[in-house]
């Protein structure tokens, strides 16, 4: 516990990659995460993203995908049906490893956009596990942070829009793993940014 009796919050960036646009027709097929930082009442301290990370393949949950959804991650369905994990143990696996790092913090998901990725990441722990670690609504959208900051409309945001210092330094691949971290380091520079400086 901080001052004030407010517990700390530990913020894990969270990238899904799935077969279409919603959970339970299409499935999800791989899910990482990777811890951003922690904040408490005398601020957000990030860490290094590449030190505590979780990665899983699925097997897919049904026979139907969008195949524009499932180019973008190049992942193989029919291999995930034979070696992808039963989606009920890689979730149970993932909230075990989220209660691990989180430690006395509450665990917040946070994602660019999270929209996609938590809905997934939610339905898919609510229907395989029963609850989720981070509750029904410990989400932040790394979007809106930045278009609060940087006091724009949020559908004016994307990547292109922001200024270098923002951005991170690693390549956003579509391999769940490597854009979770990549994720992890732009919520470390959002934090850490004043926000535009005088016109």
């Amino acid at each position: 516990m901080t001052a004030r009796g407010t517990k700390p919050s530990l913020y894990i960036s969270v990238d899904v990659e799935a077969d279409g646009p919603i959970p339970g027709p299409y499935s999800l097929l791989s899910l990482g995460a990777a811890v951003a930082g922690r904040q408490d009442t005398d601020g957000f301290t990030a860490v290094d993203p590449a030190r505590q990370t979780f990665y899983r393949e699925l097997r897919p949950i049904s026979q139907d995908f969008v195949p524009e959804a499932l180019a973008v991650s190049g992942l193989d369905r029919q291999r995930l049906t034979r070696e992808g994990l039963d989606p009920a143990l890689a979730l149970a696996q993932f909230s075990r490893w989220v209660r691990g790092v989180s430690g006395d913090a509450q665990p917040v998901m946070c994602g660019y956009p999270a929209s996609y990725d938590w809905m997934f990441l939610y339905w898919y722990l609510i229907r395989f596990t029963g609850e989720s670690p981070f509750g029904h609504s410990g989400c932040l959208d790394m979007k809106t942070l930045y278009a609060t900051k940087a006091d724009v409309p949020l559908r004016s945001v994307g990547k292109r829009s922001m200024p270098k210092e923002v951005l991170p330094g690693r390549r956003h691949t579509h391999h769940a793993l490597d854009d979770a971290v990549e994720q992890a380091e732009l919520l470390a520079n959002l934090m850490a940014w004043p926000g535009p400086g005088p016109e």
